[in-house]
């Protein structure tokens, strides 16, 4: 029996602070809607789940990279608002280069296999 393909792929260590300072260069977002804008840019391959958003949002938060305030969402709710800071910003720009480069790499490394001749 053939594997079922997963419905979703699991985030590269490192990944989710890209990914969330990427969507932060939106605007201010809350947690749940940077989630959303995850999952929906990617097509729904990529799902953050709350035990994973919400460390990595404290973590950069710790690193100045994004900082918070308390608002009222549109339906009228306290939530907690990320923005990219300046240093958040620069350490976009860094984390891309080397996204780029991973990409590179592993394209390179997972080129078409030539197939056998027959008779060879």
């Amino acid at each position: 029996m053939v594997p079922k393909p997963p419905s979703r792929i699991d985030l590269l260590r490192g990944t989710l602070d890209l990914l969330i300072l990427r969507t932060l260069r939106h605007g201010p977002s809350h947690g749940h809607a940077i989630a959303k804008h995850i999952q929906r840019t990617s097509e729904d391959l990529l799902q953050v789940e709350t035990g994973s958003l919400y460390p990595a949002l404290h973590r950069l938060e710790r690193q100045k990279w994004v900082k918070s305030e308390w608002k009222l969402t549109d339906s009228n709710q306290r939530a907690k608002y990320y923005q990219i800071t300046p240093l958040g910003k620069q350490q976009l720009v860094a984390d891309h280069d080397r996204w780029q480069t991973m990409v590179r790499a592993i394209t390179s490394v997972m080129a078409p296999i030539p197939t056998p001749k027959e008779g060879a």
